[in-house]
């Protein structure tokens, strides 16, 4: 029988629901993080988008700081920081200020796309070189800041040293399996947008992987979507909501999390339902028992250390309805 007795964490990409403003979008991220938080969630991470005006997930290190001060034990982080947007300098001053203020608490989860378009990202760049292929030296460069005081250089971000926090790399395709690996630190694969690699990426990285002074063998979480309730009906009519958020990013629309519909059919064409569903093909959906099953049978698969899940439900009340039942899933209730 697989294990489905393990961690559970949060993504949130911090949406703003149809009818609601900027302000009430943090108030609601804020709200799940201290209810998940209640429920023995075991971190709670914040993404990073620039210039979509659907997410107030733009200045991430000062929603994890507004996260952290309004929970009290909930691991909090980066889902994640995109390096080609920041000087790793800058990050480890933010982060190490954030772990002077709420020690033992910080994740810092990194990824190397821009999290926005071309030209958004040229705004961002702190160079017009290539700064996504320098991602694995900056990595390295965030381990040595973060580290002890004799591995420091000339250049030092001092509050970050020796605090020692915790780096995760990110990746939605082998590149990022093969640094992880090798630098031998835990990996998120994005299987909640990006499933295709999903199998190539986890094999990569538990077959490469170099015991560190971080780890000493392999953690592989996996981000996913869930939709739970308490019929598996009222699962796929609250999944429309993750359908038309789909649906959205297949247009390049940009309309705020919409309520569920009756019939998402009248809403898309057969090719972008296609591409939706492809996308989105990693989903926990139904009832308690049904969870359990998909649950179960995603473990007898892949056998993964921790889920990390999304879950784009309109209802804030439902939303956290959702992670409760999949926590009760995992504790055995």
């Amino acid at each position: 029988m697989a294990n489905i007795n393990i961690p559970l964490s949060v993504l949130n990409l911090a949406p703003i629901r149809q009818g609601k403003e900027e302000k009430d979008a943090i108030d609601d991220m804020v709200d799940l993080a201290q209810a998940t938080e209640e429920m023995g969630y075991e971190r709670y991470w914040i993404a990073e988008h620039h210039n979509t005006k659907t997410l107030v997930s733009s200045a991430t290190s000062l929603l994890i700081k507004h996260t952290l001060e309004n929970t009290s034990k909930i691991r909090v982080g980066s889902g994640g920081i995109m390096l080609p947007n920041h000087s790793p300098l800058v990050v480890a001053e933010q982060f190490g200020t954030m772990e002077t203020l709420y020690p033992n608490r910080l994740d810092l989860g990194l990824g190397r796309a821009p999290g926005t378009d071309m030209l958004t990202a040229s705004a961002l760049r702190r160079s017009q070189s290539d700064t996504v292929n320098s991602f694995p030296q900056d990595v390295k460069s965030l381990l040595t800041y973060f580290g002890s005081e004799e591995s420091q250089g000339f250049v030092k971000a001092h509050l970050a040293i020796g605090t020692h926090i915790p780096i995760y790399i990110l990746g939605s395709s082998p590149d990022s399996a093969v640094l992880a690996a090798r630098l031998g630190l835990p990996y998120v694969f994005a299987a909640h947008f990006a499933p295709r690699y999903l199998e190539e990426a986890m094999s990569i990285y538990r077959d490469q992987f170099e015991p560190s002074e971080y780890l000493d063998k392999p953690y592989m979480m996996v981000c996913l979507n869930v939709i739970a309730a308490e019929t598996d009906e009222e699962a796929k009519m609250e999944s429309t909501t993750m359908q038309q958020f789909f649906l959205n990013v297949v247009r390049g629309s940009q309309n705020f999390l919409s309520p569920p519909v009756d019939n998402i059919d009248e809403l898309w064409s057969p090719q972008e339902k296609a591409a939706a569903t492809s996308m989105s093909s990693v989903t926990f959906m139904g009832s308690k028992a049904t969870i359990r099953e998909q649950l179960t049978s995603f473990q007898e698969k892949y056998d993964v250390d921790e889920i990390m899940v999304v879950s784009y439900i309109y209802d804030t009340a439902k939303q956290k309805r959702s992670y409760e039942i999949l926590k009760e899933v995992v504790d055995g209730k």
